[in-house]
Order: C-alpha cells, then structure tokens, then sequence
C-alpha cells in the first residue's frame, strides 16, 4: 500500500469515527433542547464557545472604526457565570471576551435582572472581570423591560454598546446594541 493510499484509508476511518461523535453531540443538543434537561458542563461549554466564538472578530473590527466609548454588554446569570453548573464561577469563554475588550479600551458593562448592583458589582470582580458598571432591574420591572431601560440608559451616558452577550431572550428585548450573541438556554430551561 502506497503512503498516499494509506493516508485516504486512514481519513476515512478517522472521518468514520468521528462522525458517530458528532452525531452524539448534536443528538444531545437535540434532547436537551426539546425537553430531556440540561446538557452536561461540557456540552454547554462547546455551545458557548460556539455561541461567542465570533464575539472577539467582531469586536476587532469594530474597534478598528469605533468613535465615543465603545462597550461591551454582559447578562451575568449562565451568561457571565456559571450559576447554574458551578456558582460564582466565571464562564470562560465569556471572560475572554471580556478580558479582550478590555484591554482593547472598551467598556465592560453588566445588565441584569438582578435588583442590587454591588452584591452584582462584587460578584463579577470576584469572578476576575473587569466591571465600568452594573445595570440592575428596579422593583416592578420585567426582566425585558429593565434590560431595555439598562440599555437605554448606559447609550445615554455615551456608551456605543458593540456587542450584547446574554443567554435569554429578555437580553435582546428593546434595542439599544449593535450586535446581539445568544447563549444557549435550551428552550427557556437554563436560566
């Protein structure tokens, strides 16, 4: 057998291996998000990473045209922590877009649905992000509504929000952002 003939045989069966653990992976991204629960850590963490994986191209080019004070925009909750599979701890791939942004000079702000901003404020720093300021609900806002407000706000303070991060459909709600990137949520399950 040739090398050539040897490196197409060994392809294929690679390529035939491989494919069964795609199919696995997406099949539980199927059964998570049509009622079979949470995927595990691990299939989470490859949907964000998929999820936010343009986040940072995109934040380059639009740092490279910027004007005002560009900023990043963060849910906290599954979004920029890990609530749900390990509380208070940073939600990596998210942390290396903010970390970029950062230090690229844009601002990293948090909107939450969360109603007390330092208890948020100490909470994001203790996980290692760099905050310029929290945006919380007020008592009697919807979580889309104060979002929106949030949003609407932090614009007229003179923030260009480039890029809002979050995981709900209640992060895109109302505007106020150039581009929006969607973490899983798995049909409203992970909150």
């Amino acid at each position: 057998m040739s090398l050539g003939t040897f490196r197409t045989a060994a392809l294929a069966t690679l390529t035939a291996v491989a494919l069964p653990v795609t199919l696995l992976t997406t099949a539980a991204s199927a059964e998570a998000a049509s009622g079979g629960g949470l995927p595990g850590y691990r299939m989470w963490q490859a949907d964000v990473r998929e999820a936010v994986g343009p986040a940072i191209p995109w934040l380059r080019d639009r740092s490279a045209r910027h004007g005002g004070k560009p900023a990043v925009v963060l849910d906290i909750d599954n979004t920029a922590l890990e609530t749900h599979y390990h509380p208070g701890r940073a939600n990596q791939p998210v942390l290396e877009v903010a970390e970029w942004a950062h230090e690229h000079h844009m601002s990293v702000l948090f909107v939450t649905a969360r109603t007390s901003s330092s208890s948020a404020r100490k909470q994001m720093k203790d996980a290692g992000y760099p905050v310029d300021a929290v945006c919380t609900r007020e008592h009697g806002e919807s979580k889309d509504e104060g979002k929106a407000r949030c949003r609407e706000e932090l614009t007229e303070d003179g923030y260009t929000i480039t890029a809002n991060i979050g995981n709900r459909p209640t992060d895109f709600e109302g505007g106020y952002y150039e581009k929006g990137f969607k973490l899983p949520d798995y049909g409203g399950r992970l909150s």
